[in-house]
């Protein structure tokens, strides 16, 4: 179930993760999935919500989504689908992990 977006614009936290997300091609995140810091985020969790939650050491969210499998460092087989699909991924650096999610077919978003 998609987790419901609680984006406060007076929560410093929150505004400041949002504006330091990014939309790359997933080419140009190799280098770091080599060395072991990209985290997956499922497509039905807000990104910001999860970047929040890393940022905030909150480890009873984060142990759930990826018992759930929601979130987990992305995989052999993941980075081969989207690197053969040419994928666009949102993202966002916390430090050390850049979380990256897949962004959403039918997205109008430019380069």
């Amino acid at each position: 179930m998609p987790m419901p977006s609680t984006f406060d614009p007076t929560d410093p936290l929150r505004v400041k993760l949002n504006t330091e997300t990014a939309r790359l091609h997933w080419h140009e995140l190799l280098r770091h999935f080599a060395a072991g810091i990209v985290v997956r985020v499922d497509d039905g969790l807000d990104l910001i919500e999860v970047a929040v939650a890393f940022t905030n050491d909150d480890k009873p969210s984060v142990e759930q989504w990826m018992l759930a499998g929601q979130v987990a460092k992305a995989s052999d087989a993941q980075a081969a689908a989207w690197l053969e699909g040419d994928a666009r991924m949102w993202t966002v650096v916390v430090r050390p992990w850049i979380l990256v999610q897949a962004q959403k077919p039918g997205s109008s978003a430019t380069d």
